[in-house]
């Protein structure tokens, strides 16, 4: 008896912190495969996991920033899904590789044709942005999901720093600093492992070394040449004495 007594307020205490605790594991959520810098472009995956034992994921829609329009949108196909792209004019049009662009991607959606995700699993839609915005840290995704038995959950809330995260959180795509297309052509380095600047005095430092030995090269040759002259008059005079002798 006082075991059953124990075992059910520790039955109610793991439900409730599973029940708080599935709205932070299984929204849907959006990351880049790699980085997304900003002003570059990337490719992202919305990642949909299937909340319900009973029902099946048939659809998704996704509604790209307005306050940030991305000019370019490609969705990856994915087999049993299709895809609609949905376009809206500019309130102010924008200018890319110098061409006048007036309207953007406002929404995707990805509908099912073959079950769609099922309970249990989950499914990563990919898509190809850009170009990133340099006047704003992070982008912000609302995400309508829908189920098969007519459930839709709206991921729309968007979460506020420094607060708790809402019940039904907004995919949030965070952008890292922008890439330096340039770089410092001194840090650059060659196929040594050394900077164009270590190379070039290295190259000095090979010519001198090479100088130097050349030098003492010479410095050898012309000693062993004055002691061999030094030997041969040696040798002369020696011989002219001997010829006396006789």
């Amino acid at each position: 008896m006082k075991v059953s007594r124990l075992a059910v307020p520790g039955a109610l205490a793991a439900t409730a912190v599973l029940a708080l605790s599935s709205p932070a594991l299984a929204h849907v959520s959006v990351q880049p495969e790699g980085t997304a810098a900003k002003g570059g472009y990337a490719v992202v995956d919305f990642k949909v996991p299937n909340e319900r034992d009973n029902a099946s994921t048939t659809k998704l829609e996704v509604n790209f920033p307005t306050d940030h329009p991305l000019t370019s949108v490609m969705p990856e196909p994915i087999d049993g899904w299709q895809i609609a792209v949905t376009k809206s004019k500019l309130a102010k049009p924008l200018e890319v590789h110098g061409e006048k662009v007036t309207e953007a991607v406002s929404k995707v959606t990805w509908t099912a044709t073959d079950g769609g995700v099922r309970p249990g699993f989950f499914q990563k839609f990919p898509v190809s942005v850009g170009k990133l915005p340099e006047d704003t840290d992070q982008l912000v995704f609302k995400a309508i999901q829908t189920y098969d038995n007519k459930e839709v959950v709206r991921w729309i809330e968007v979460p506020q720093e420094g607060q708790d995260e809402p019940d039904n959180p907004a995919p949030v795509l965070k952008l890292s600093a922008a890439a330096d297309a340039h770089g410092s052509a001194g840090a650059q380095k060659s196929s040594s492992g050394a900077s164009a600047d270590d190379t070039k005095a290295t190259a000095a430092n090979t010519s001198a070394a090479a100088d130097d030995d050349t030098d003492t090269t010479a410095r050898v040759l012309g000693v062993i040449g004055i002691v061999a002259g030094v030997a041969g008059v040696a040798y002369g005079v020696l011989a002219g004495r001997r010829r006396n002798a006789a």
